[in-house]
């Protein structure tokens, strides 16, 4: 099969969609990969990697795009990318189409068969190729809270662990999944107070017996949130429904009776925030007030970890491309139920129920698909 790695072109997006082992493994089977020059030059991967693993580095997008009948990506295709996705290829990649209906119409336009990191889904629940990210959001939020509490980016100028005779910083971390379970671990290790809310009061048990009742569990309902948000210096919104749209747990109203100073990070902006007044800004230009409170909401926070985030992606996504690109996609994913939870359009047809309520659109059983 022939694989595309194009560069990744969204702001201060450095990851890059594979790794010289993963092109290696592929090459040794017979498959052809084809990586876009400088693609991994953000996570300090040069061409002459790529190109001793076995790999063809061409010099456009346009050509890797061209070649490619199975694309594999980072991020999601931006506007500059609609035009290059083809009804003959599969894009396997970071989708979030909850989140966006232009994206969403354009995939649905050009018949491209995408399949989603973020919506394969395990027998148990687990989510594969999403959690590595997850860690990294989560390990990365309390760094940039931390920042953005600091007096010179506008935040109350207190500091996670406080110092003897003071006390440390109030977090909230909002979801007990892994980002959130990520977020509440660095937060304790800075010395921070560490609060998580959680729906799943097994989960919270499970926490609150790992780290011996270092991190107070509380279940979350909307009067716990409420009350906790209130009193926090710093929140965390690591709230995850699999490709559906994040529920809304923080109001304006609620944000409006924070302390002044604090930071709201919101990791689950990928899929349209937690927050009621979470967009997604950039890394260039990262936060953005409400009220006297501090909003975090990068899109792709672990972009500013590229190395270690590509090889941690590379991890857990190598195993599923070499089943697509050795069995053909809808073999694969006949073969795999948790890939098979991936697929989110085919040919014109939108196969993901939570992205069609999301957009008030009519999804397609995904057994007609791969039948």
């Amino acid at each position: 099969m022939k694989i595309a790695v194009p560069r990744e072109i969204k702001n201060n997006e450095y990851r890059v969609a594979i790794t010289p082992a993963g092109v290696h493994e592929l090459t040794t089977r017979g498959h052809d990969v084809f990586v876009e020059t400088n693609a991994g030059a953000g996570s300090s991967i040069p061409d002459e990697d790529f190109l001793a693993a076995g790999a063809k580095v061409l010099p456009t997008a346009e050509e890797v795009w061209g070649e490619g009948q199975l694309v594999l990506k980072v991020k999601e295709p931006i506007a500059e990318e609609y035009p290059r996705l083809r009804r003959d290829q599969v894009l396997f990649t970071y989708l979030h189409l909850a989140a966006s209906a232009e994206l969403t119409d354009a995939m649905l336009k050009s018949g491209v068969t995408g399949i989603a990191y973020e919506t394969v889904q395990t027998a148990n629940g687990a989510l594969p190729l999403l959690a590595p990210m997850s860690e990294v959001a989560g390990r990365l939020a309390p760094q940039v809270g931390a920042y953005s509490l600091m007096r010179p980016s506008g935040g109350r100028g207190v500091l996670p662990g406080g110092v003897p005779g003071v006390h440390p910083a109030r977090v909230v971390v909002i979801g007990g999944g892994v980002a959130g379970l990520n977020a509440a671990r660095v937060a304790l290790g800075m010395g921070a107070n560490v609060e998580l809310l959680d729906t799943n009061v097994d989960k919270l048990r499970e926490i609150d017996r790992d780290f011996h009742g270092q991190i107070r569990t509380v279940t979350s309902n909307r009067y716990s949130v409420e009350q906790a948000v209130r009193a926090a210096d710093l929140v965390i919104g690591a709230v995850l429904i699999p490709g559906a749209k994040a529920p809304k747990l923080v109001s304006n109203h609620l944000v409006s009776e924070m302390k002044p100073g604090s930071v709201l990070v919101d990791i689950a902006i990928d899929q349209g925030g937690c927050f009621a007044d979470s967009r997604p800004t950039t890394h260039d230009d990262p936060t953005y007030r409400v009220h006297n409170s501090v909003f975090y909401c990068v899109a792709n926070m672990p972009g500013a970890v590229p190395n270690t985030s590509t090889h941690a992606l590379t991890n857990v996504t190598l195993p599923y491309v070499l089943r697509i690109a050795e069995q053909g996609w809808q073999q694969a994913c006949r073969a795999d139920d948790a890939l098979a939870g991936g697929l989110n359009t085919h040919d014109g047809k939108l196969v993901n129920e939570p992205v069609a309520e999301a957009h008030g659109l009519t999804s397609t059983p995904i057994s007609s698909v791969l039948a």
